[in-house]
């Protein structure tokens, strides 16, 4: 009998972990969830609405064989650490598998491994918990709200107007890009001007007339301050004080993926499986270990002993000018989970060292991760900042400079914060400086700007609405449905996104909106804390939203289908585009009194000779859409394959050769070369 049982989400993350171990333990992955709701039941949610919302859960198709494998290692050990990862995702993953797999309470003990470093691990197992059966409720509780409502509100859009889901999230951040949008095309520019003293090494700025802010909306008054000014700018004022630039905080989940975003290019969803694969360990050549903590939290907080050696790495490699300390900032009220911020597992482990064993995008993000922790225990820079205002005839001149004076955190983060110095000349009080050189330009407003994917998640989170560790898959579901297209690296709403919002906030404003889903998330908080009952909260939400549901499938109106132009050859009435469970085709507007169906004519795209007989290869589709390759000869040959063949022989057998991933490989034996 084994005599301890580890079970975590990642089979990489077990391989890991069972090197730090040893022979004592068996270290198994449950390849993360092995349970979902079913598509049983009322309307197909899988939860008897009806009876106090009780869930009915299944087994996750594919994950059969893992059960039975998992249910074959918990008989043959004697104590079961439920290990899946340290969030409420991960608390409810362990939940399923306690109770799928048959674990007593007295059988079973709750780790949480919020960094994969050896010693981290083996004190994780020396301090185990329970299951915080709050922690599972919150978790249960939103995943049924996301089915009741996307199962129902997807069904009713698409029978409607033809648009592929609805979200409880999704939604509402696809309302916020379709409102923005609205905003642009109401925008209406207004007309300003300014009017700008040049001289050799500087420029100055009219900001004011006399004591007055001064706006000048038009030609004419333009032209009235250039009759009026000299060419004479008297100093009326020199200010000169030393500011700090302070240090970041270090990354959460949402900051990581807005940065990387900026400064890397990388979507929320890259940056989230490139930290990943950091956390779950990277094999450095004599260890394997993970470089990240917990890639998915809320919290600033860094660990006392992280801190402790980061200052001493600090006072050794910079000097103790640089160490500072971490800047205490409020959290968010919906912070979840006891979590440090993301840091480096050590601050050893420098970039540089690690690179080798590292991709160019791991090194990259590693890097961004691993700086901005350091930063956030340096001093502030600090700059000297010289203002210098000029009177000309009344009319108020001003021009800034400053000079870095001490770098502090920039020492190690200056890649990602551009700056540059703006030196000023000596200049006294009262003297003066002449020119004849003034732009005088004409500006018109700018519309606000469309969402990038880091302002649209830094938008969700400061209006408190989902969680930033679902922030990448929500952006990605918009992204698949064709609600948004990208402009210029912004999100563009199509016009079956905004047909969707625009249904829905007819029917569901009161439901579908940025306050009810972020006083939905403070309940999901709530239940979390224990404060207050979930079904309670499914129940009220229940009620209120079926009765929206029912009056829309009544009341909301379907959508025509759009004509192509041609009549239908049987009846004589429009032909019209359709949406069918293999994708669209073409059909009469006259059905169910008319069943014709135009037929696809299919191009055919010969590939290469069949291998097997004297026909040919060509590129065909299964009724799914999914592309794979047989021979024309079908049924007489069967030939099929998923990858492209080539024409080309191995040369090393001189069987056909495929090519998959951008690599080709030889149909039989172990050829292989990369496409360059």
């Amino acid at each position: 009998m084994t005599k301890n049982l580890v079970i975590v989400e990642s089979p990489s993350k077990s391989k890991t972990i069972e090197k730090y171990l040893g022979s004592d333990y068996k270290v198994v992955s449950s390849k993360g969830h092995i349970r979902d709701l079913a598509t049983s039941g009322k309307y197909g949610l899988g939860v008897d609405v009806d009876n106090g919302f009780k869930p009915n859960y299944v087994a996750i198709k594919g994950k059969g064989n893992i059960i039975k494998e998992l249910k074959r290692d918990v008989k043959d050990s004697s104590l079961i650490y439920l290990a899946s990862d340290p969030d409420r995702e991960g608390e409810a993953i362990a939940w399923h598998l306690k109770d799928a797999l048959g674990i007593s309470d007295k059988k079973y003990k709750r780790v949480l491994f919020n960094e994969i470093t050896k010693d981290k691990v083996i004190e994780a197992i020396k301090h185990p918990t329970v299951i915080d059966n709050n922690l599972v409720k919150s978790q249960e509780t939103r995943r049924i709200l996301d089915r009741i409502i996307g199962f129902r509100l997807s069904k009713l859009l698409q029978s409607k107007i033809g648009a592929k889901s609805a979200g409880r999230v999704q939604s509402v951040a696809l309302k916020l890009i379709v409102d923005r949008e609205r905003e642009i095309e109401a925008f209406k520019p207004e007309e300003y001007w300014t009017i700008t003293a040049i001289f050799p090494d500087y420029e100055a700025v009219l900001f004011k007339y006399k004591s007055e802010d001064i706006e000048l909306k038009n030609e004419t008054e333009a032209n009235k301050v250039l009759e009026a000014l000299s060419p004479n700018y008297v100093v009326e004022s020199i200010e000169k004080k030393e500011k700090a630039k302070k240090s970041k905080l270090p990354f959460i989940t949402s900051t990581l993926q807005q940065e990387a975003s900026t400064k890397l290019g990388f979507p929320a969803k890259k940056t989230m499986s490139i930290a990943q694969k950091l956390y779950e360990g990277i094999d450095l050549g004599e260890e394997t270990v993970g470089l990240i903590t917990y890639m998915r939290t809320d919290s600033i907080r860094l660990s006392d002993e992280f801190v402790k050696s980061a200052l001493n790495f600090i006072d050794k490699n910079y000097g103790k000018e640089y160490k500072g300390y971490l800047k205490k900032a409020k959290n968010t009220e919906n912070v979840q989970d006891a979590h440090e911020a993301i840091r480096p597992t050590s601050v050893l482990r420098e970039p540089t060292k690690v690179k080798k064993y590292l991709s160019a995008d791991e090194f990259k993000l590693y890097s961004l991760i691993y700086k901005r922790t350091l930063a956030s225990l340096m001093a502030d820079a600090k700059v000297n900042q010289t203002t210098i205002i000029f009177d000309n005839n009344d009319y108020k001149f001003k021009t800034t400079g400053q000079i870095l004076i001490f770098d502090g955190y920039l020492k190690v983060y200056k890649d990602y914060e551009a700056r540059e110095d703006k030196i000023l000349p000596e200049i006294g009080d009262k003297q003066t400086a002449i020119t004849n050189n003034v732009d005088c330009s004409q500006h018109f407003t700018k519309p606000p700007s469309r969402y990038s994917e880091a302002k649209l998640i830094k938008e969700m989170e400061e209006l408190g609405i989902g969680r930033p560790s679902t922030y990448a898959k929500i952006i990605d579901t918009i992204r698949e449905r064709n609600y948004v297209e990208i402009e210029d690296k912004k999100f563009k709403p199509t016009q079956i996104g905004i047909e969707t919002t625009d249904k829905l906030q007819e029917f569901f404003s009161d439901l579908i909106n940025v306050e009810y889903t972020r006083d939905m998330e403070n309940e999901l908080d709530e239940i979390a804390d224990g404060k207050i009952i979930w079904n309670d909260v499914l129940a009220k939400f229940y009620d209120l939203f079926e009765v929206r549901v029912k009056d829309a499938f009544t009341d909301m109106e379907k959508k025509a289908p759009t004509e192509i132009g041609e009549n239908c050859p049987e009846c004589g009435n429009p032909l019209v585009i359709r949406k069918g469970k293999y994708g669209e085709f073409v059909a009469c507007s006259n059905y169910p009194d008319c069943k014709y169906i135009k037929k696809e004519e299919k191009q055919v795209v010969e590939i290469m000779n069949c291998p097997l007989c004297d026909g040919k290869i060509i590129e065909k589709k299964t009724r799914k859409g999914k592309v794979f390759y047989g021979c024309n000869n079908y049924p007489k040959c069967k030939f099929a394959s998923w990858d492209k063949p080539l024409p080309e022989k191995c040369p090393k057998c001189g069987k056909y050769l495929i090519e998959k991933n951008n690599i080709v490989k030889c149909s039989d034996c172990d050829y292989e070369k990369d496409i360059k």
